[in-house]
């Protein structure tokens, strides 16, 4: 089965065609300026590869509490995917915008919607539960969701097959460092906490996004600031985090202007690090104690010096890199030293393969033959 991988993130639309052995036919990233793309040339990448998909695997941000799992695409589906669009209005309306434009081209070709919610959906109660009113729980659904959960399944599995062990009995902190960035704890192949809760804006330090703050300073800012809540919700956003504290966005250009002696570019990395080494500590602690570390995305992928500051204030876990192969490994690597009680990997995000490996797994299950297709 030929899968059509759709991505629609914040910066650009990633589209991978993947083959039955997960090989990568076609490949194209189309910019996009928060969300938004052009749909002609989305078309004219699509009419270019329609003969050769048999399906087509959305990644959709927010499944709620109605979707655990993956689903095929059909009227109820996408009703109430829109349903939910009030839970991520920033993220939503791009998965949303990337089925309409994909559905109207392929006519006739199963889609499934694949969500980033799904994989937290095993997390205990005491995990997602948040301290509000009961009615806010019940009527409104406010709870901790988590997010990146299709980064999180696949770094998790592709960890246990790297240190070659079954994923029961496993305890896995997963770190997916990006624009966005969270991590999850991962137990016998099953997330058990993460970072990120009702948005997207919890937990770590981001590109642009502040990460947890008191939500006090949100009532406050309402109150006292002069500002409106599309205002508060807007810097917290688009203009916090690195970009807040050092000016850049990018990691890169952050390191290089700390290393030039910069103080903010410092400020900005030490704090980046304070809050990832708790988070992965609180990790552990969920699941007594830490197997394997993960690093991947973007950020945890190419940034070898922020891994060996990460891992550096890990060492009562049980975690030291090998400075020698953190500099100089790409994914998929271990550069656990030879002594470490926890190996530490770096793996290549990789979710158009756990968009591939759901749609499949879906379809499967209801025989999937060529009477799917127009």
């Amino acid at each position: 089965m030929r899968v059509l991988v759709v991505n629609a993130g914040s910066s650009s639309l990633k589209l991978r065609l993947l083959g039955d052995d997960d090989s990568v036919l076609f490949s194209e990233d189309l910019r996009a300026s928060r969300g938004t793309f052009d749909p002609s040339s989305f078309r004219s990448t699509i009419a270019n590869i329609a003969s050769q998909v048999d399906a087509i695997g959305h990644r959709v941000v927010h499944g709620g509490m109605r979707f655990a799992r993956a689903v095929v695409l059909d009227a109820v589906a996408e009703r109430e995917i829109r349903e939910l669009a009030d839970l991520a209005p920033l993220h939503q309306a791009k998965s949303l915008a990337g089925i309409d434009v994909v559905n109207g081209l392929l006519v006739g070709v199963t889609a499934v919607a694949c969500f980033d919610t799904a994989f937290h959906a095993t997390m205990p109660d005491a995990a997602s539960t948040y301290a509000v009113p009961k009615d806010w729980r019940e009527r409104l659904g406010v709870r901790r969701y988590g997010f990146h959960g299709l980064s999180h399944a696949y770094s998790s599995r592709r960890a246990a097959e790297l240190v070659g062990r079954p994923v029961d009995g496993l305890r896995i902190v997963s770190c997916h460092l990006g624009a966005g960035a969270s991590v999850a704890a991962v137990l016998d192949g099953a997330s058990v906490v993460t970072t990120m809760g009702f948005t997207p804006l919890e937990g770590l330090v981001m590109a642009t996004r502040s990460g947890t703050v008191d939500p006090g300073l949100v009532t406050w800012l309402l109150q006292h600031g002069s500002m409106t809540v599309d205002e508060v919700a807007d810097a917290l956003e688009h203009s916090s985090g690195l970009l807040a504290i050092a000016g850049s966005a990018d990691m890169a250009t952050v390191e290089a202007a700390a290393a030039s002696g910069d103080p903010d570019a410092s400020l900005a990395i030490d704090l980046y690090v304070h809050r990832l080494r708790a988070a992965v500590a609180a990790m552990a602690s969920a699941m007594n104690g830490l197997d394997v570390l993960v690093f991947t995305g973007g950020v945890g992928e190419h940034s070898s010096y922020l891994r060996a500051r990460t891992v550096a204030g890990l060492g009562f876990l049980g975690a030291e890199i090998d400075a020698q192969a953190n500099a100089s490994t790409t994914p998929d690597a271990d550069v656990s030293a030879p002594m470490a009680a926890v190996r530490t990997l770096i793996v290549e995000a990789r979710e158009d393969l756990q968009i591939a490996g759901e749609v499949r797994a879906l379809l499967a299950e209801g025989e999937f033959t060529d009477s799917h297709r127009a």
